[in-house]
């Protein structure tokens, strides 16, 4: 099996100089590439100097993460694609799990790792932990992960599972799949695209899975960090942006529902004396209302939709039930 890792860098040449020797001493099963997106630094002479062996695609400009691997991808054959973010290190026989498991499985289109955190390696890691769900208003958690409660690495996710959604910051997808889904929405510039991803896959089928057997450690917010505004912009209107394409009946009763919950969301911010985040989650949502006549044409027949969400409502599960961790739910 033909497996092509694709970092996408965006003026990252501090993190290539830290993360991709782990990459390349445990990856002698793959083509290693770097997706470049317009960097101003010089990743690109980096590159070119310390690590000839890497292959370089240069993106005319900087798409995001959707558009930066989209057009990455158009250039790369192989049978599977591994989308690692460039704040990444990988564990020793990382990539076998995941060979193994797509060979046993043929059903399975995309994958993703154990994600632990780098900076408490010992600790699941914010984004993807040990695999994604969302509930039926579109929020995502994650087994080992939910909101800001994050479980410590103990092995009780050590299994191969069916999970919702793989974490973008490493995700396996077969290249037949990713083309039959024409790549990322690039509409969504970055953050839960690969949601989206998994839900239109899975809508169409296949399966996607969690291979707690292979091991990565993430630092996470390296290029967009958590108390950023444009991320809870972002992270607000895609999440409704994949509510509105994916989501099977009813849905204008959920989007209406998850309109309410994101402005009691946005009060919050305000008492927490954090008015830049509530003025994002209102750009996000007139964003959305641009959106909404191309997002309604996306949506797929109704024959293809599938039961998609793991807990009605994980916010009442979290505040109100006081279900802090997935074995609970």
């Amino acid at each position: 099996m033909n497996i092509a890792i694709v970092i996408l860098n965006w003026n990252g040449k501090v993190l290539l100089q830290q993360f991709l020797p782990s990459v390349i001493e445990h990856s002698n099963e793959a083509t290693i590439y770097l997706a470049d997106n317009a960097s101003s630094d010089d990743s690109i002479l980096f590159i070119e100097q310390q690590y000839p062996q890497i292959k370089i695609i240069k993106n005319p400009q900087n798409g995001g993460y959707a558009k930066g691997y989209n057009d990455a991808l158009k250039h790369i054959d192989a049978d599977v694609y591994c989308l690692l973010n460039s704040d990444v290190e990988t564990s020793p026989n990382w990539l076998t799990p995941i060979i193994n498991t797509f060979k046993k499985h043929p059903n399975t289109a995309i994958i993703q790792p154990k994600i632990l955190d780098y900076k408490r390696k010992d600790y699941f890691e914010y984004a993807g932990a040990a695999g994604g769900f969302i509930d039926q208003f579109g929020y995502p958690f994650c087994r080992g992960r939910i909101f800001n409660t994050i479980e410590k690495d103990l092995g009780q996710y050590n299994d191969t599972s069916d999970i919702f959604w793989a974490s973008g910051a490493c995700l396996f997808i077969r290249r037949q799949v990713f083309n039959e889904l024409q790549g990322f929405d690039e509409r969504f510039f970055a953050h839960m695209e690969e949601i989206d991803l998994c839900w239109r896959a899975k809508n169409l089928g296949h399966d996607v899975k969690y291979v707690g057997q292979s091991t990565v450690y993430h630092v996470g917010g390296a290029t967009l960090q958590n108390t950023n505004p444009k991320k809870t912009f972002l992270n607000f209107r895609n999440s409704l942006f994949t509510l509105t394409k994916n989501a099977n009946s009813f849905v204008f009763i959920k989007v209406l529902a998850r309109l309410v919950l994101d402005g009691i969301a946005g009060t919050k911010f305000l008492l927490e004396l954090k008015p830049q985040h509530t003025l994002s989650i209102l750009k996000a949502h007139f964003s959305f209302y641009g959106h909404l006549g191309y997002l309604l044409k996306q949506r797929p027949p109704k024959k293809n939709k599938i039961k998609y969400y793991q807990t009605p409502s994980i916010v009442y599960d979290y505040y109100v039930k006081g279900n802090r961790y997935y074995k609970n739910l």
